[in-house]
């Protein structure tokens, strides 16, 4: 295990009850772990904690085994890349002078850019197939290639985690799926994964665990068929969904209609 959250409890100030109450959760290399779970469940205040971002009222997050209240910025910066869950352009750099930003940890802000420097960004191009884009300002991308633009830059920190938190948000039908594609690519490569996301669907195809939040708390952990039940899915998001089976065994969750039974599950 890489990173990992041990009973972790979030208070932010001010609030009533704790933003994540006793949450666990761990990354290991070759995995691929979702976080799910309607708004305001504690999605991204978890990617938040894990990072070191918040203050931790009880429990403990570590990479490596050491506290990542304990790690330097730069330091964590080479282990875990990050793909928020938002970014507007501000400058209007060339898909390469993006990438190339995701060195600026083993850089430092007067370095040289050097050849290892350089070796790392291009084979982050190649490794997100987005090598024919490199001399593209990064405002003239489509959201699919922008976001691809986002995880080369990660990819550039040559980490041994990544994060991403909603990346498919705005997306279309094909982009979403090539952005968790090239996710499931890079993680059977040896990465350890962190997806939140509220593709429910596509979590159950690409993910190897998946952590379901409700209210800050941990309500189902495991595989996804353990995880996507009908039962349990209707009580957390609070709405009556069926359950079905896709023909590579993944759960498919169908929300239903207004009226409509979830006795049975649709027949493929």
């Amino acid at each position: 295990m890489i990173l990992a959250a041990r009973h972790i409890s979030v208070r932010y100030p001010g609030a009533a009850g704790r933003a994540l109450d006793k949450v666990t959760v761990s990354l290991e290399p070759g995995r691929l772990v979702a976080v799910v779970g309607p708004n305001g469940s504690g999605k991204t205040t978890l990617v938040r904690a894990l990072l070191g971002h918040l203050p931790l009222e009880q429990g403990s997050a570590e990479l490596d085994g050491k506290p990542v209240s304990e790690w330097r910025r730069a330091q964590l910066a080479r282990v875990v890349g990050v793909v928020a869950q938002r970014e507007e352009v501000v400058f209007p750099l060339t898909v390469t002078q993006t990438v190339m930003l995701g060195r600026y940890p083993h850089l430092g802000p007067l370095s040289p850019i050097g050849f290892h420097d350089r070796e790392a960004t291009l084979k982050a191009l190649r490794r997100c197939d987005i090598e024919a884009l490199a001399a593209r300002r990064v405002d003239t991308l489509s959201g699919g290639e922008w976001q691809r633009v986002r995880v080369a830059r990660a990819l550039a920190q040559q980490p041994r985690v990544l994060v991403l938190d909603e990346p498919t948000s705005s997306l279309d039908v094909r982009h979403r799926m090539e952005v968790f594609e090239l996710v499931r690519t890079l993680v059977a490569d040896g990465l350890a994964g962190l997806v939140v996301t509220h593709e429910l669907n596509l979590a159950a195809r690409f993910a190897d665990r998946v952590v379901l939040l409700n209210g800050g708390k941990v309500v189902a952990d495991g595989t996804p068929a353990e995880v996507f039940q009908r039962d349990i899915l209707s009580d957390v998001f609070q709405w009556p969904v069926a359950v079905t089976t896709f023909l590579d065994g993944s759960p498919q969750v169908i929300p239903l209609r207004v009226g409509e039974e979830a006795a049975e599950a649709p027949k493929r």
